[in-house]
């Protein structure tokens, strides 16, 4: 009987068959691609049962690996990503093969990466029923400078262990699917590549077979980012384009029309949420914020994981709404705005060193870069005045009488934002909230002179927060806003602003109301489980696919690494109630004659208006008592800081300055807030019903 088993099976076993290919050169910023041709081998059909590949070698000499991503490509086009931006300043790749079934994974190894690992893609999925015959690629792109290299020998093994992957086939999130037609994405510039999102509505389940009903077109698209382009996961910029190359304005996940839009992975945030608490913070305050929304990815066939699909921080009516600056308006009023500035990496072709060093660091040098309009556009008066504005600004800033209300800084900066922009980045402790990553924009003056002052924000970039980085600050405890002298020196106005004890006691108010609604702890503890609940499904096929869930990657913790996304979900809640909890105590400002709406009057504000009735039933009237040079944007929040209603109104829509926010009777009785933005100034004022 036992004999009669072993002849029954013979026919389907199948012996390992390794093929070896060429050598090839490899060049700075060119792909080299270096064939291996597969012949007679059998049977003629691979998958991911009986027969297929099961392994990947190469050996390669090459300074600086980091520098190489490298994919294999089937005869058919099917192509894999076998590593990509690995092994640091590290060389060669010696005896370095890849296997599917193993669990080293190739992005925690070491150059010269001697061994078997686990690569970044899925390899099984070559495994797709093709004929295995024909010519077999190892595509090598060198995407920098000063490092080159030789391949000297590769190979692949077929036999009856294939490789087996990951099918993807629908997701609860929107799956965004791009094609670059076996281009590698580089740094720049942006290729053409296509790209379609399938997204059936909220609570309906979205398939890879679906029509890509959200968009379906061309995009240019490019590697984005410093420190998390150099991670496995990559974040990318796209815009979207028409066949012929030229930008075109879509609406995307219900988000207004535009063009540039980014990608950001969340390979350094295993929480999938960081970026959204922030930025979600800062519009509920009243600021414009990058409007996002978490998408699953896939990239020519392989399942890329979540991503934050969110718009460019830019000039746009949606955006960042200021007034288009052109070439030609070098004269007061059209020079005077608008203006996005940052501090961030620098060069000498994008900044300007600020005439001020911070409180405590004489010689320190400060560095502004522009950002809109881009430096190669700015003429030389435009420079001029806006290096001029920030110069004023600071020697208001600096002087004997910086707290005065109408010479001092206040002349120069929306104080508001100002506060909501520190409160966002210190409740989260945002370590690079106060270097890098950092906005400020001014619009155009009014004709009658009136300044239109520089506003801070956009908030950006908030992976390297709301985690404990460093020894000694699991308590929740530590300021970033003093920390000016690091790898990009920061200005240290804030130093200088609390100072001011109006300005701190204004903070200490602001801080106080937003405790009662967004910085409460049941607030952040929900909205932190509506992310989690929401990717409850992706992931999984997140973390299977990047292998670093339980692993010290991307930014640096002083706790072992969570060893489960529920793990990491809760870790992420008990770091704010520590924070909240140290900030409560250490908050500067006092809370003498705060109002429970905060910095509803600040000083120098110059709306007033009269609201009414208080309780209000189905309507509010709004009585302005200032003459109105511009719209005007209403929003009522709840309690919770929850958008309900909002409406712009126009000088044309007011009769004798008053308006009515209608059709109200449907909300829940509770307490409401009433703000209005008038160009640069807020008021908030706390209604019943």
């Amino acid at each position: 009987m036992r004999f009669f088993i072993v002849i029954l099976f013979l026919p389907f076993t199948f012996f390992g068959q390794t093929f070896t290919g060429g050598s090839g050169v490899i060049s700075d910023y060119t792909t080299t691609d270096i064939p291996l041709t597969v012949t007679g081998l059998t049977p003629t059909s691979i998958d991911t049962v009986n027969f297929g590949l099961e392994q990947i070698c190469l050996n390669l000499t090459h300074t600086w690996d980091s520098d190489m991503d490298i994919t294999l490509v089937a005869p058919d086009g099917t192509s894999v990503q076998l590593l990509s931006g690995v092994g640091g300043d590290g060389d060669n790749m010696q005896g370095t093969c890849f296997r599917w079934d193993v669990t080293d994974l190739i992005i925690n190894g070491s150059a010269p990466f001697t061994g078997t690992y686990k690569p970044m893609g899925q390899m099984g999925i070559v495994n797709n029923t093709q004929d295995p015959n024909g010519t077999w690629i190892l595509r090598i792109h060198d995407g920098y400078g000063g490092d080159e290299g030789n391949v000297s020998d590769w190979s692949l093994t077929f036999g009856s262990n294939p490789a087996t992957y990951f099918d993807f086939k629908a997701s609860n999130l929107p799956i965004v699917v791009i094609n670059t037609n076996g281009q590698n994405i580089p740094d720049s510039p942006k290729i053409f590549a296509d790209m379609g999102i399938i997204y059936n509505g909220p609570g309906v389940r979205n398939h890879l077979a679906d029509p890509k009903n959200n968009y379906n077109g061309k995009i240019g698209i490019e590697i984005h980012g410093n420190y998390s382009a150099s991670l496995p996961q990559k974040p990318y910029a796209f815009e979207l384009e028409d066949v012929n190359g030229n930008q075109i304005d879509s609406s995307i996940l219900g988000m207004p029309s535009e063009h540039d839009w980014l990608l950001v992975a969340n390979y350094n945030d295993k929480s999938f949420a960081r970026n959204i608490m922030a930025t979600h913070m800062f519009d509920t305050m009243g600021n414009y914020s990058s409007r996002n929304r978490l998408v699953d990815v896939v990239l020519n066939g392989n399942y890329q994981g979540i991503y934050l699909l969110c718009e460019l921080i830019k000039r746009d009516a949606h955006r960042v709404n200021i007034s288009k600056l052109d070439p030609v308006e070098i004269t007061f009023p059209d020079v005077s705005g608008g203006y996005i500035v940052k501090f961030d990496y620098w060069d000498t072709t994008n900044s300007w060193q600020l005439n001020y060093s911070p409180i405590g660091y004489p010689g320190l040098d400060i560095h502004m870069v522009y950002y809109y309009p881009k430096p190669v556009d700015l003429v030389p008066q435009q420079k001029t005045y806006i290096q001029t504005f920030i110069n004023d600004y600071e020697t208001a800033l600096y002087g004997n009488n910086f707290t005065d209300p109408v010479n001092g800084y206040r002349k120069y900066i929306d104080v508001p934002s100002f506060i909501d922009y520190f409160l966002v980045n210190e409740v989260t402790r945002n370590g690079d909230g106060f270097k890098k990553s950092r906005y400020f924009y001014k619009d155009k003056d009014h004709s009658d002179g009136t300044i239109r002052k520089l506003k801070a924000g956009p908030v950006w970039d908030f992976d390297w927060s709301q985690k404990d980085m460093w020894s000694g600050s699991e308590d929740g405890s530590g300021f970033d806003y003093a920390n000016v002298n690091e790898d990009v020196h920061a200005p240290g106005w804030y130093i200088r602003l609390l100072e001011d004890t109006i300005f701190a006691n204004e903070l200490r108010c602001r801080y106080d109301d937003l405790r009662r609604t967004i910085f409460s702890e049941n607030y952040l503890d929900a909205r932190i489980d509506s992310v989690a609940n929401f990717v409850s499904e992706s992931q999984k096929w997140h973390f299977d696919t990047w292998g670093n869930l339980g692993l010290a990657t991307g930014t640096p913790e002083v706790e072992a690494p969570s060893q489960t996304y529920a793990e990491e979900v809760q870790r992420l809640k008990d770091w704010y109630h520590r924070r909240l909890t140290w900030l409560d105590a250490n908050m500067p400002g006092t809370l003498n004659g705060c109002s429970f709406a905060g910095i509803n009057q600040i000083s120098g504000n110059s709306i007033q208006i009269e609201n009414y009735p208080n309780p209000f039933n189905s309507f509010i009237s709004i009585r302005l008592n200032t003459p109105l040079k511009e719209s005007l944007e209403i929003r009522l929040l709840d309690q919770t800081g929850r958008l309900v209603k909002v409406q712009k109104v126009n000088s044309s829509e007011l009769q004798s300055n008053t308006f009515t926010l209608k059709d109200l009777e449907f909300l829940k009785s509770g307490v409401y807030f009433l703000e209005l933005q008038l160009g640069d100034e807020k008021v908030v004022k706390k209604m019943m019903k």
